[in-house]
This record gives C-alpha cells, sequence and structure tokens, in this order.
C-alpha cells in the first residue's frame, strides 16, 4: 500500500480522537472522511474512485473496505467481525469540539431533517460559527408511527454524559418541537431550554390575574416582552417567556426559556439555524447525503459517523481561519462585524484549505475556537393594567 502523507497525519488524529475504537475501524473512518473531502461528495463509489490511487489499490478493494464500515457484524465476512456502535462516537466528537474551551458554555440545537419517505434523522448538534457539527442522532425509519421524546431523552442523556456536569448548555428548538415534557427534559439535566412556541398557547405571568396568548405580548415590530410565569393552561409549565419582534421580520420569536429574564437573550435563538445550515452541509451544499442508496436505519447511523468527522473537520479549519488564531500556512479570513454576515461558508473555506494541503503534502490542523455570547439586554417590565391598554384586538 502507498503511504501518502497527509492521508496518514489526518488518520493518526482521527484514531487520537477515537480512542476506544479498533483502530482498523478508526482507519477506515479517516478514509472515508478524507475520501469526502476529496470527492466532495459521500457516495460510495466516487470516494473508492478518489482514495484508490492514493492507496495504490484497486477501485473494487477499496469501495468494498468502505461498505464494511457501516455493515452489521452479521453481513460481515471472516471471523471476529464487530460492528461500529453510533452511539460510542458520541463522546469522542463532544470532546474533539470543546477541547480547550475558555468558557464552558455551548448552544446545543435539536432539529429534524428527513429524507424523503425513507427517514427521520433526529439530531443533536452543536452550533459553531454559522453551523453546526452533529454530535448525536437516531436514524428512524420513514412512516412509522412512534413517539420520538424517548429518543429525544437518549441523545440529550448521551450528550450530557460526554460533557459532564460543569458546562451551560443552551439547547435551541423550534417550534415543530414545542413540548412542556421536552422542557422538562431539557431541565432536568440541569440544562437549559430555549424553545420557540407557537402564538396560540397561552401564557400568565407572574402576579397576573389570567393568562393571555401567546402571540399577545408581540404585537407588533419592536415589541419585547420578558416575565416569569406560566405557559399553557393544562400542563403549567412554570418558565420565562421572551418575546420578540425584529423590524422587517415577517413574525416574532416566542421563546420559553427556564433561565430567569435577565439571564437569557432572544438573539440566542438565532444560532438554531445553524444547524439547518448543517443539514444543507450534509445534503445538497457539501457530500449529498440525499443521494444515498442506504436504505436501513442503522446502516445510515453509521453512516452518519463519517458525516460528523468529515463536516466537523472542515468546520474546524475553516472556522480557525475566521477566528484569526491561525497556524503557519493557515492564511486568516477579513475580520466580520458582530450581526455581520459571513462572506464565506466556513465549510468552503475548510474545503479549500484542506485540499490545498493536500496538494502541498501537508494539510492544516485546525481547532474550535467559539464566538462570544452577546450580553443579555435588559426588557422593562410592565403591569397587567399596562399590557391589556396596548393590547390591539381585530
Amino acid at each position: 500500500m502507498l503511504r501518502h502523507a497527509p492521508l496518514y497525519q489526518w488518520a493518526d488524529r482521527v484514531t487520537s480522537h477515537f480512542p476506544d475504537l479498533p483502530r482498523p475501524t478508526a482507519f477506515v473512518l479517516a478514509l472515508w472522511a478524507f475520501g469526502l473531502a476529496l470527492a466532495h461528495s459521500c457516495a460510495l463509489t466516487a470516494v473508492a474512485l478518489h482514495l484508490a490511487p492514493l492507496l495504490g489499490r484497486a477501485a473494487n478493494t477499496v469501495r468494498q473496505r468502505l461498505r464494511e464500515f457501516y455493515k452489521p457484524a452479521g453481513t460481515k465476512a471472516g471471523r471476529g467481525r464487530t460492528e461500529l456502535d453510533p452511539a460510542a462516537c458520541c463522546a469522542p466528537l463532544v470532546r474533539w469540539v470543546t477541547a480547550g474551551w475558555a468558557e464552558r458554555r455551548l448552544a446545543l440545537a435539536l432539529d429534524v431533517t428527513n429524507f424523503g419517505g425513507r427517514f427521520h434523522v433526529l439530531a443533536c448538534a452543536i452550533a459553531y460559527r454559522g453551523c453546526a457539527v452533529p454530535v448525536a442522532w437516531a436514524v428512524l425509519e420513514g412512516g412509522r408511527k412512534g413517539e420520538w421524546h424517548p429518543h429525544w431523552c437518549a441523545l440529550l442523556a448521551r450528550v450530557r454524559q460526554a460533557l459532564g456536569g460543569d458546562w451551560q448548555v443552551v439547547v435551541l428548538t423550534d417550534r415543530g418541537l414545542e413540548s412542556a415534557r421536552l422542557f422538562r427534559a431539557i431541565t432536568a439535566l440541569g440544562w437549559h431550554p430555549l424553545m420557540r412556541a407557537k402564538a396560540g398557547g397561552t401564557f400568565r405571568p407572574e402576579g397576573w390575574h389570567r393568562a393571555y396568548r401567546l402571540g399577545a405580548f408581540a404585537g407588533g415590530a419592536g415589541a419585547r416582552f420578558a416575565a416569569a410565569g406560566v405557559a399553557y393552561a393544562e400542563e403549567r409549565l412554570p418558565c420565562t417567556l421572551l418575546a420578540c419582534w425584529q423590524p422587517g421580520c415577517a413574525e416574532p420569536w416566542l421563546l420559553l426559556t427556564d433561565l430567569p429574564p435577565g439571564a437569557a437573550a432572544p438573539c440566542w435563538y438565532a444560532w438554531r439555524s445553524w444547524i439547518e445550515q448543517g443539514f444543507k452541509v450534509l445534503k445538497s451544499g457539501g457530500w449529498d447525503w440525499e443521494a444515498t442508496r442506504v436504505t436501513a436505519p442503522d446502516r445510515a447511523e453509521r453512516q452518519w459517523v463519517v458525516l460528523a468527522v468529515a463536516t466537523l473537520w472542515l468546520i474546524e479549519v475553516g472556522g480557525l481561519a475566521e477566528a484569526g488564531a491561525h497556524a503557519e500556512g493557515l492564511p486568516p479570513l477579513p475580520k466580520r462585524r458582530a450581526g455581520q454576515p459571513r462572506p464565506h461558508r466556513l465549510f468552503r473555506v475548510g474545503l479549500g484549505l484542506i485540499v490545498a494541503g493536500i496538494v502541498t503534502g501537508r494539510i492544516p490542523a485546525g481547532r474550535f475556537t467559539p464566538e462570544e455570547w452577546p450580553e443579555p439586554q435588559p426588557i422593562a417590565a410592565i403591569s397587567e393594567h399596562e399590557f391589556c391598554s396596548q393590547m390591539t384586538y381585530p
């Protein structure tokens, strides 16, 4: 087998970050991620064709080795075969992303991405510089009825165990996951939900005589409201409501959290959209996962380990260039003002730097450097009488 220096540099990094994986399995994981960067695709044949010349092997031989990675143990050739457990990869992924963070605080986004009628993928991802790195996921068969709540609880517990108890974690969820039960499951872990709610729910601030529709607390552009109270008449969920309607936006954000009104910023919720950018990277904007021919959910879960590691790699390198703490040979990106859109997606920046490193013989080693969190801005409290006098009726 040929020994291509950048490939083996990368393989050593992957092996060091996944010490509990058998070395052959960790090496194939590195092969997969390296091949994705070369092929700009997760298609098995495309990756094999790009890796075969580097390895000095026939494309079919490389293809079979890659394919064995996500097959169940019972379908593999030979004796003593094992299968990859995606759940066991959560802790290495979390440690890789958060290693060296000075401030032990992160935003964890939850969302679902669908693959036609074939799969529902429930994903927990760490939000980072305009994208998100999936660290725990469950692939469910499409169209099959069943509760998702137990899956979310299992994924969150997995990430909680990987992080430990000394982290402040804000969990971001969209209206599709609005649930008092999920809210309570998040707080039971010692974490803080920032859950977007639908306008039709109800909320009664502390000291007020009655509950009002959530949508009434953000009656028009420029409206802001924050108060502790109780949401939902039937569930009776003690929480804080943050209502914010930015001028120019089509609708308000109605956010429920367990943090006190002065300890949370509605703008943190903007990071939830980064998981959608992460899904775009996994699909048509990067690895083209929607073209996969995998049909079994368990195999798809193992395939997602590859997608997670490859995405992590590119965002790590691209993010370090943006942060300015660049290593030799890693040019910084132009400085970006707070709130200014990124001129380039970090995934694309990282891909360009890695491909250039492969050509020159030494790929850059990145490092995750999180951005600063915006400080909460005080929102003036109002009385129930003032609120009622400001309400508008159709």
